[in-house]
């Protein structure tokens, strides 16, 4: 095998990050019978321990001793929606781990005094600075000394300033700020310790694998670091990821200590966030371990993979399986452009407003269709592929939404349409922002000063950035907790918005952003959604006819940007997607058939809709004849009317069996 020194042109920095896999079970069942999850989580550990009859073997009372000191845990697994089957981190976990350790006691003490020294030194000059009038004016120069701080402190803690800048209801806007550039670059670890590291998870030597790997580090972070190399058997490039050594004995020791110090802070943290600060220290942990494990990561490719299995306008690195262990991951090598690099772009010959597109589309489908999302988008993990193509790097911080989760932030985004901002105050308290039972009228009419001043720019002056500093005063100023999967998601978007700006100043995100949720609403066959868009399509029992229009409008605007995006276009869609399981079709017109025909069933079944729909035909005692006729225009080249009239005459035995169900139920409720 040779070792070549490289100068690629195209670096690939990745960062190691998780995830897990989650099962989604009803939230229902999850909000109502809380108690209940813990007889469920015990017969099944007591079937997995062969009990009989649902009696708890004696080995399995110290599991069930310790799950009920998680309550934590089971907060965030009841705000998401979701349970974790295989969960790597519990603070039982971490307590045994670092405890079994030797010379354990010795470490956490003289680590224990390095960090309360450090972080005493540094609160005593804020305490100092407030007391002498100076808190102010020396801000700037605070933040950057934290920001060196937490570099000093070692990787746990350039882990957790990045955390914090992401999370304005703990830290102010300016600190976060300074956080945003934190950088986890570190030096490399020697090669030879690296290649070891490899050759211990593949069980063979480099040379019986790769037939050359690159002499220097492509890049290197506080978790790890990235070679490239070259496949022997089959030539191809790929990139290998090798975890730092006895990286994790120190995550394990910080996070105890972590836990420990949080428990003497929950009174502040419950009256400033409504939530204990060991819940906090929780979702860092679960998320950090899970970073750790290489084989999450691996995972993740792969549901990345098959999410965007049959869209030719996404890239996602192979992932090679076999190759992956719990410290070193090879994925195949992405030869595309830094999209820091807007010259390279446009020398490429990549069309600047398709690309964007594509990758304001990705994004929203990652976090309205599959409720599984890339958390850490920044530039150097997503390339412009030569053929228009978004590509993404780094898939260990991704994050999940169950569907109740996604449900509710389509419902938000109702409300927001509607200008409901009771139930939008109320949204943050199902998403798990607000503790249940808090009073939202205090914070309503600060929602409505945000929305209003937001929304009446105008989509040409709307960007999420001024939204997000509006909102991270208000989060800062009222006991508002933003759940560490929303934080995500919101550093997800304001990343994405950067990256479009670096490439095209002018660039306007809802432009792209409207039309695909607009061509959602009105296309999608998920019950769910059509139940939303009759909430967008009626205001106060009033149909909003011009809201219809603007939906049409807008979404045959999506259709038209993306069948003539350069990536959609049949010539260069490789045949993988060619060949899939199910044959890749550019849309070029937007394909109402669905809609009707539903329309057309709920018209004849639900009395409601259909007193509201005859009503809306004659508001103002006159025949909105002109409105239909207006609609009609909108879609006339886009419906094949003998074709849409087939499907509801097919449809039309469900329909009379159904209006019969329903009549005979009516009848059977008056009796």
């Amino acid at each position: 095998m040779n070792l070549i020194h490289t100068n690629y042109v195209n670096t690939v920095p990745f960062s190691t990050n998780r995830t897990n896999y989650y099962v989604y079970v009803p939230s229902q069942t999850l909000l109502r019978k809380k108690k209940s999850k813990h007889l469920q989580m015990r017969l099944t550990n007591s079937a997995a321990d062969g009990s009989v009859n649902g009696t708890v073997p004696r080995r399995s009372l110290t599991a069930l001793q310790s799950a009920k000191s998680s309550t934590a845990l089971e907060q965030l697994d009841i705000e998401r929606g979701v349970c974790v089957p295989f969960r790597k981190y519990s603070p039982e976990t971490v307590r045994n781990k670092v405890l079994e350790s030797r010379g354990a006691i010795f470490s956490l003490i003289s680590r224990g005094v390095e960090i309360v020294w450090s972080l005493g030194l540094y609160w005593s000059a804020l305490v100092y600075d407030f007391l002498v009038g100076r808190d102010e004016e020396v801000v700037p120069f605070r933040a950057r000394q934290l920001r060196n701080l937490l570099c000093d402190l070692g990787p746990s803690f350039v882990k957790a300033g990045q955390v914090l800048a992401n999370r304005p209801d703990i830290i102010r806007e300016d600190y976060m700020n300074e956080l945003c550039i934190l950088q986890d670059d570190v030096p490399p670890f020697p090669n030879q310790v690296a290649f070891n590291i490899i050759e211990e998870e593949l069980g063979q030597p480099l040379e019986a694998v790769f037939s050359q790997i690159s002499s220097r580090t492509i890049a290197a972070a506080s978790l790890g670091q990235v070679y490239r190399a070259t496949l022997r058997d089959s030539g191809e490039d790929v990139a290998i990821k090798v975890q730092r050594p006895q990286i994790e004995p120190i995550i394990y020791r910080d996070l105890f200590l972590f836990r420990n110090l949080a428990s003497f802070l929950n009174g502040i943290s419950l009256q400033k966030l409504g939530c204990n600060a060991e819940l906090i220290v929780d979702e860092f942990g679960e998320k950090l371990l899970e970073e750790l494990d290489y084989t999450l990561e691996a995972r993740n490719i792969e549901d990345f993979l098959e999410n965007f299995k049959n869209d030719p306008t996404v890239k996602i690195p192979r992932v090679y399986k076999k190759l992956c262990g719990s410290r070193v991951l090879v994925m195949e090598w992405i030869d595309g452009i830094r999209c820091t690099d807007p010259q390279a772009i446009k020398e490429g010959g990549i069309d600047v407003n398709g690309f964007l597109t594509v990758g304001v589309s990705a994004a929203l489908r990652q976090l309205l269709e599959f409720g599984l999302f890339h958390g850490d988008p920044h530039p150097g993990n997503i390339f412009a592929m030569r053929d228009g193509r978004i590509a993404y790097v780094d898939f260990g911080n991704v994050a999940v939404l169950s569907q109740q989760n996604k449900q509710i932030l389509i419902d938000a985004v109702v409300h927001a349409v509607n200008e409901d901002y009771v139930e939008m105050a109320n949204d943050f308290t199902r998403l798990g922002f607000l503790a249940p039972g808090t009073d939202v009228s205090p914070i309503i009419p600060a929602l409505e000063a945000i929305w209003q001043n937001s929304a009446g720019k105008g989509v040409s002056d709307f960007n999420f950035r001024s939204v997000t500093g509006k909102f991270n005063q208000l989060v800062y100023n009222y006991p508002i907790r933003i759940p560490e999967r929303f934080s995500l998601v919101i550093r997800s978007l304001l990343t994405q918005e950067g990256i479009c700006f670096t490439l095209k100043p002018d660039f306007k995100f809802l432009e792209v952003a409207y039309p695909y949720v607009a061509k959602r609403l009105l296309t999608d066959p998920n019950p769910a959604l059509r139940e939303r868009l009759i909430q967008v399509l009626f205001k106060d029992g009033i149909f909003q006819w011009k809201r219809l229009e603007n939906l049409i409008v807008l979404a045959k605007e999506n259709v038209t940007k993306m069948s003539s995006n350069p990536a959609l276009q049949v010539k260069e869609i490789p045949s993988l997607y060619r060949q899939g399981s199910r044959d890749w079709k550019v849309q070029r017109k937007l394909d109402l058939t669905d809609t009707i025909k539903d329309g057309a069933r709920l018209f004849l079944i639900d009395e409601g809709i259909r007193r509201q729909l005859l009503l809306a035909l004659t508001e103002d005692s006159k025949l909105h004849i002109q409105e239909l006729v207006d609609v009609y225009r909108l879609l006339e080249n886009d419906i094949d009317v003998p074709s849409v009239a087939l499907e509801v005459a097919r449809d039309f035995p469900t329909v009379v069996r159904d209006l019969m169900l329903s009549w005979s139920e009516s009848i059977l409720a008056d009796r």
